[in-house]
């Protein structure tokens, strides 16, 4: 498995404002969870919360285990609880889970954004992120086990990624060894460990290590799809910073 570390960002021009965006608010939400744990449980996604429109409240059980899905404490969630779709989405289970998520993001992020522009990116990514939620749900429908994390709108942008950028170089570690390979390579070899755990997942009708595969397949071809049609519909023509930029050489003096 490839773990990548940088991809080839020469061609951009100018700051990714909706990613940095996106970074702080994950980090901030984070640490307004660290702050409450009660955080977690009121806005993450339920399957069955989002199924049966009614917002499940509960007392967390003395005798709570972890393979005792049904007794999984419930907080009050907003009001209509549809929203943890778009709150879940900037939750995180853990330090590992953050950081890896957000790897992921700063890396690839930028180009997208470069290439939709900030106000359809972040449309972008949210309506990813609802779908790979979507995706989760309609696989599990009556699951009371919370859902949170960005993977699944991060997942999108990698969708994204592929269809825009086939072949940026993306440095990875792999065996120990720094690579640069293609992005086909990188992001393609990534959705096939998640559609060969996904099928596992499936076949053992659960969340298979706690990852939800169904959120990560229904995110990156939500992100494909978005791509085809947005990459035919927006910023056909050069990033105005970049055009500026090589257009007139008096300005390589501000950068």
């Amino acid at each position: 498995m490839l773990f990548p570390l940088s991809d080839d960002d020469r061609s951009l021009s100018g700051p990714a404002f909706v990613t940095g965006a996106l970074l702080l608010a994950n980090l901030v939400v984070f640490g307004l969870q660290l702050l409450d744990p009660e955080l977690t449980y009121a806005y993450s996604t339920v399957p069955l919360e989002i199924t049966s429109g009614q917002d499940l409240v509960n007392s967390a059980p003395a005798d709570l285990t972890p393979g005792d899905v049904s007794q999984i404490p419930q907080r009050p969630g907003p009001t209509p609880i549809y929203l943890t779709l778009l709150s879940s989405m900037f939750m995180h289970g853990g330090f590992a889970h953050l950081f890896g998520n957000l790897l992921y993001l700063w890396i690839f992020g930028d180009n997208v954004e470069h290439r939709f522009g900030h106000g359809p990116f972040l449309v972008f990514y949210l309506v990813s992120g609802i779908v790979a939620s979507a995706a989760q749900i309609a696989l599990e429908p009556g699951s009371v086990i919370p859902s949170l994390g960005a993977s699944g709108a991060i997942s999108g942008v990698l969708g994204a990624y592929l269809v825009l950028f086939p072949r940026n170089r993306v440095h990875a570690i792999f065996i120990f060894t720094i690579v640069s390979v293609p992005a086909v390579v990188a992001i393609g070899l990534w959705i096939v460990f998640q559609l060969i755990n996904g099928a596992g997942a499936i076949a053992a009708a659960e969340q298979t290590g706690g990852v939800a595969y169904g959120a990560h397949i229904g995110g990156f071809f939500a992100g494909v799809v978005l791509a085809f049609i947005l990459r035919r519909t927006i910023r056909e023509r050069p990033n105005r910073l970049t055009h500026a930029a090589r257009s007139d050489t008096r300005s390589r003096s501000l950068w």
